[in-house]
């Protein structure tokens, strides 16, 4: 099942999406499907009609998981970042780049949406906790990266997280093919079966540290290969399975 979140005439809604692609029709859920389940209304839509947002915005946290793929030494055990939920922007909105920083650069990745309160979650429950996935491009100052003591500048900047088109509910995430655009020129390609740690392995690690609520995203890791992002370009990525999300950068 895909859930979007959309607004229509400035009214929010949350919709199932059913439909081929580029024929898609929006469903309208009576409520907040973290809070109410999904439950559909006689209302639909057609996908171009409506304006997509980010699928969730979070009640309380981004963790970003770091080192997590092929090419990268693997980690005695996952690493976790947090990034706040002002970073989160949907399909279609432009990113403004930070002054600070000179070399902003994508990193799509599979987002991982928890659906309910968890605390210390076996890895065999961990299907038990999660909503969704969505696609992520974990933007980051590279630059800032390389300088600062901690990642908070280079990860943390408002935008620097756009999520989209929609939630995909039902997802086999063993192997994803990922890849990431700008101005249509491939600059990563990789699939879930390279990274160092699963879903299940994230997740649960995670939910050792800090209790994890619903819309909690986790950003499960990046390809290999870098860009350096300028004014007016468009950057597209792509999860097989979950959809595209393309973002437009502004300086």
């Amino acid at each position: 099942m895909r859930i979007a979140r959309f607004t229509v005439d400035n009214d929010l809604h949350y919709g199932v999406v059913e439909g081929e692609d580029g024929s898609e029709v929006l469903h309208v859920l009576a409520g907040d499907p973290f809070y109410s389940g999904v439950e559909t209304t006689l209302k639909t839509y057609q996908l171009e009609d409506v304006r997509l947002l980010a699928p969730i915005i979070p009640r309380s946290k981004v963790i970003g998981a770091l080192a997590n793929w092929a090419g990268t030494p693997a980690p005695a055990a996952p690493q976790f970042f947090i990034k706040p939920n002002t970073t989160v922007v949907g399909p279609g909105d432009p990113v403004t780049l930070p002054e600070y920083s000179e070399a902003v650069s994508v990193e799509g990745e599979l987002a991982v949406i928890i659906g309910r309160i968890a605390k210390s979650v076996p890895l065999e429950r961990v299907h038990e906790v999660v909503f969704g996935y969505t696609v992520a491009n974990d933007l980051t100052a590279r630059d800032v990266m390389e300088t600062d003591t901690q990642w908070t500048r280079a990860k943390s900047f408002d935008g620097s997280t756009p999520l989209g088109p929609w939630i995909e509910t039902e997802l086999d995430t063993d192997s994803l093919n990922i890849t990431s655009w700008v101005d249509g020129d491939v600059v990563q390609e990789g699939n879930t079966s390279d990274m160092h740690y699963s879903v299940a392995e994230l997740v649960s690690a995670a939910s050792e540290i800090f209790t994890l609520l619903p819309g909690d995203i986790i950003l499960t890791g990046t390809p290999a290969g870098t860009s350096v992002l300028r004014d007016g370009h468009e950057v597209e990525v792509e999860i097989e399975g979950v959809g595209s999300l393309v973002t437009r950068i502004r300086s």
